[in-house]
């Protein structure tokens, strides 16, 4: 004999699935189990959770049954849609953000009380009655029909309603496309999503559209977006081209409260690279987890910008917030959006690109001098099919106008501390810190 589930665990089983979703988003982007998790939750916990404590829904069977499943989806699906909405206008969306929304209100719905059935009087004994005429059981038949098709048509307003909410906010962040939205199209909505001190965008003849946006407000780095290595890494990395004295490693990189720390230190670390690194320190990506898995978020064009603060003690140390080809992860081409090799007074700014002999080619420019680690200033590069401008907290500093050394393939985003880069820092430093407010990627 099987035996259903109580009323409590019917209830809190939605919830709990939320709740899981949220801890399943420390696991890599793509994994199997991360997937299953956010995939199950979305289609069914929220409408699960407010359906599970009505009792037709409980005691449904056959096509009543199948009718419940399709208004907890359809429920699900609108709630998800509208929380998405929320967040996006908000100027605050991310995976994260959006379960963790999803699973409160689940747990909302699930504590809410249950309604007290109506007790019920024992019924007198029926006596018996003649059979029903074949005119009553088409009325019976009709009126059962009058319900399924209420059903379905309350089942299809609500799939109408998400549909409609899922419109209102562009097209969505995915690795490899060429744009998302959230932002809106006009000039209002995109100064609405500007973070507070942002300057404007640059002036466009045709509408930006807000495709990637992390403030680092959640708690802990968001590893829908972020992965904390190169896409060769194995427990850690470097960049050996470079001839950097760092390795890589997750435990250097620190987000939440509205700051991503990457902190280097003098500590030996044996790398899986068979050597002996001196320094330990933490960088970011938009790439993968490793070399055959998807990556997170690449751009093709768009404007690109985030708030820096480099290291005040400069000598020894490279930031870099930067931009590499998701497909052949090998440069040229390259934009380098900002960099500081051993200095916190200039912000160099650099374009590579491939010559016909296979040569790396590069033009450049530096902004400066200033005090870069005095507070937080905003670098930016708006790359486009035949220009790319360089800019430095809102005015162009550097432009390049020829299309043959103009990238056009997909990018994925690098901001790190680097160690040791031409030369090493001096035997009094033991570490240094590279701070970051927020990063964002505006498309046409």
């Amino acid at each position: 004999m099987t035996r259903s589930w109580s009323p409590t665990a019917r209830r809190a089983a939605p919830a709990l699935l939320g709740w899981a979703a949220v801890a399943a988003t420390a696991l890599p982007a793509g994994s199997p189990p991360r997937v299953a998790l956010t995939a199950a939750f979305v289609l069914a916990g929220p409408g699960a959770a407010a359906l599970a404590g009505r009792p037709t829904i409980a005691r449904a069977a056959g096509p009543d049954r199948w009718a419940a499943g399709v208004l907890v989806l359809a429920l699900s699906l609108a709630l998800a849609s509208l929380t998405t909405v929320g967040l996006m206008l908000g100027g605050v969306f991310s995976v994260r953000t959006a379960l963790v929304v999803l699973a409160a209100l689940s747990t909302l719905l699930a504590a809410l009380p249950l309604r007290p059935r109506a007790s019920r009087t024992p019924r007198a004994p029926r006596t018996p009655r003649a059979p029903r005429t074949p005119r009553a059981s088409r009325r019976r038949g009709t009126s059962r029909r009058g319900r399924t098709a209420g059903t379905t048509t309350a089942v299809a307003l609500l799939v109408l309603v998400a549909a409609c909410s899922g419109s209102g906010g562009g097209r969505s962040t995915t690795a490899g496309a060429s744009g998302a939205g959230g932002g809106g199209s006009g000039p209002s909505a995109a100064g609405a999503a500007l973070p507070a001190g942002a300057p404007p965008l640059p002036a466009s003849a045709a509408p930006w559209h807000l495709a990637f946006d992390d403030r680092f407000t959640a708690a802990g780095l968001d590893r829908s977006k972020w992965t904390t290595c190169y896409d060769w890494n194995d427990h850690g990395c470097t960049n050996a081209g470079n001839g950097e004295d760092q390795w890589y490693q997750p435990g250097q990189v620190r987000a939440g409260g509205g700051l991503l720390t990457l902190t280097a230190q003098r500590r030996t670390a044996a790398g899986t690279d068979g050597r002996s690194h001196p320094w330990v320190s933490g960088m970011v990506s938009t790439g993968r987890d490793s070399w055959n898995a998807p990556p997170r978020h690449t751009f093709t064009y768009g404007y690109f910008a985030a708030a820096i603060q480099v290291p005040k003690d400069p000598h020894g140390f490279f930031p870099a917030f930067w931009l590499i080809p998701a497909e052949s992860r090998g440069t040229p081409p390259e934009l380098d959006i900002a960099e500081f090799p051993n200095t916190d007074q200039y912000a160099q700014m650099y374009l590579h690109w491939r010559a016909e002999d296979g040569s790396d080619q590069h033009v450049g420019q530096t902004a400066g001098p200033a005090d870069f680690s005095a507070g937080f200033h905003v670098f930016a590069v708006d790359w486009q099919p035949t220009e790319v401008t360089w800019y430095v907290d809102g005015t162009p500093r550097f432009t390049v106008s020829d299309p043959a050394r103009i990238p056009d393939v997909a990018m994925e985003i690098v901001i790190d501390l680097a160690v040791g880069y031409l030369e090493s820092p001096p035997s009094g430093t033991d570490s240094a810190a590279l701070q970051v407010k927020w990063v964002q990627v505006w498309q046409h």
